[in-house]
């Protein structure tokens, strides 16, 4: 299972057939200013070194909420296989989704204490996202680029891929999530399985680190 347990930056991989009205040239500045209040919230969290680790990581996991379709990301993911699950299997991978995205940041507190971020370039992908481009900087490490798709659903912006040094990360989760079902027989119960394991792996991590 070692595929699964690789993680970017974030964790995941964030995308979605979008819906709702496209985006337009205008709301390039809208897409710039929800990942700057975005990032800052996040920021705020990891470096917010006086509350405890479970405070911060429901401080994260607010953010995460209030940022990404969880539920459209999850489901893209997963893609054809989606329609193999029975509802039950849909409801806890979507479940199991969301805490994979919380743990893996959380985990990953230490790393990215003292972590700051600017804004780049935003630009129109297609018609229906923008890019917006920021620089992570790290104490002790080089920058590195993040550029973050963000698209209209339901009206409000989301967050719903994240590329990282070119490579799109929602394709990087949906190839290794497809790939541990088809190891096992097209069973969608074996990746519930292997997210649970990871979680734990994860939530142990986030002990050591304290």
């Amino acid at each position: 299972m070692h595929t699964i347990q690789r993680r970017l930056l974030l964790g995941t991989a964030f995308a979605l057939p979008l819906a709702g009205p496209a985006w337009a040239q205008q709301d390039i500045g809208r897409a710039a200013s929800f990942i700057q209040s975005t990032g800052q919230d996040l920021v705020a969290a990891i470096n917010d070194t006086r509350s405890d680790l479970a405070t911060r990581r429901s401080r994260v996991a607010a953010v995460l909420r209030r940022a990404v379709d969880i539920d459209g990301v999850g489901r893209f993911i997963l893609g054809r296989w989606w329609r193999h699950a029975t509802p039950q299997e849909q409801a806890e991978y979507l479940k199991l989704f969301e805490e994979t995205l919380i743990r893996n940041l959380s985990a990953r507190f230490g790393e990215y204490q003292g972590v700051r971020f600017s804004l780049g370039r935003s630009q129109q992908r297609t018609e229906d996202d923008v890019l917006v481009n920021t620089i992570i900087e790290r104490p002790n490490s080089a920058p590195f680029a993040l550029d973050w798709r963000v698209g209209d659903v339901g009206g409000q912006p989301k967050v719903v891929d994240v590329i990282a040094e070119g490579t799109s990360l929602r394709l990087t989760q949906r190839s290794e999530y497809s790939a541990v079902i088809q190891q096992n027989g097209g069973q969608v119960a074996a990746l519930l399985t292997a997210m649970k394991r990871q979680i734990q792996q994860l939530a142990q991590r986030e002990q050591q680190a304290r």
